[in-house]
């Protein structure tokens, strides 16, 4: 009887994820997820910076691999299991031959996507980058908005969140103010004021998202992840360390974790990172598999304002609308 009610209590918490979540068929350069729920065909959608990990290159110093990229796609019925699903259909009008970091969203009745763009292919990671929106009413065929103005020629990485007094907020990469993570905030989805300065040390990839009646911004500090936490989405509180700096024990999840996405389901949260393969075994022989990078997925934990997460335990996944 008590095993049967173990069994059934798993069931309900949710399915093992594998490991890794995702690995792009490809290139094998998964990275910077935004996931979302299809709204008409109820399917769970990954977009996903699509690197050339596969490239080989003329020296250590070659960058071309992370540009060139077009935006991958996966799905999934349940978010556990996920298959390839192409690459996004996204106008070169407003954007170019390198894409970054799509952040996706639902407001106002369509979807909006805002996407870093580097406007060619280059060896170096020096090369100037803006912020695009673009909008689309079936996550498919997507249109041209604007291009960002926020203040700087080099500008990565977009979370947006609706504001709960009206009006929108961005967060960004600024690399020309050593690489804060900054605000910028909207009425109307089309004209940004730039704002504040949140972070006082280098990091990219913000993710902001609402939570057990909080607010909460993770940022990748690459040495794992800062998590910072606002009761108003104003004031923010740095968390002490980094989450997921640690690497994992299981194949495939043997290196820090990057660039957060997070998935909210009732009073559950799961984040999905990118990991690098440089701690892996095929790293020792292949020095070019560290470029490597699988997308894995972890729930989160949050006691007293602290959020915790242990990537080496089954993340049970649940998926809910």
């Amino acid at each position: 009887m008590i095993a049967a009610l173990a069994l059934m209590a798993a069931a309900a918490s949710g399915t093992v994820a594998p490991k890794p979540l995702f690995r792009d068929p490809v290139h094998d350069g998964a990275a910077d997820a935004s996931t979302v729920r299809d709204r008409k065909t109820g399917e769970w959608v990954m977009f996903y910076t699509n690197r050339r990990a596969d490239l080989p290159q003329e020296d250590a110093k070659d960058a071309r691999w992370v540009h060139g990229t077009a935006i991958g796609i996966a799905r999934s019925e349940d978010g556990v299991y996920w298959r390839y699903g192409g690459t996004a259909d996204i106008p070169k009008s407003c954007t170019g031959e390198t894409l970054w970091a799509p952040d996706v969203e639902w407001f106002e009745g369509r979807w909006h996507m805002w996407l870093t763009v580097v406007p060619g292919v280059f060896r170096d990671w020096n090369a100037p980058r803006f912020i695009v929106h673009l909008t689309s009413p079936d996550l498919k065929a997507w249109t041209c908005g604007d291009r960002l103005e926020l203040g700087s020629d080099r500008v990565i990485d977009a979370s947006v969140i609706a504001l709960p007094k009206g009006g929108y907020r961005l967060f960004f990469n600024d690399e020309r103010m050593n690489k804060a993570i900054r605000t910028a905030d909207s009425r109307d989805l089309v004209h940004w004021t730039v704002g504040d300065r949140l972070t006082d040390t280098p990091g990219e990839g913000p993710k902001a998202f609402r939570w057990k009646g909080r607010w909460w911004l993770i940022s990748d500090a690459w040495k794992g992840l800062l998590v910072q936490r606002s009761d108003d989405a104003e004031h923010w509180i740095a968390q002490p360390g980094h989450i997921l700096g640690q690497p994992g024990l299981h194949p495939t999840d043997r290196a820090k974790g990057q660039h957060p996405d997070i998935v909210v389901a009732g009073d559950r949260a799961y984040i999905l990172y990118f990991v690098h393969q440089d701690g892996e075994y095929e790293a020792k022989t292949n020095p070019d598999w560290r470029r490597r990078s699988v997308i894995q997925i972890a729930e989160l934990k949050e006691k007293d304002g602290i959020v915790t997460v242990d990537r080496d335990a089954p993340a049970r996944v649940k998926f809910s609308p």
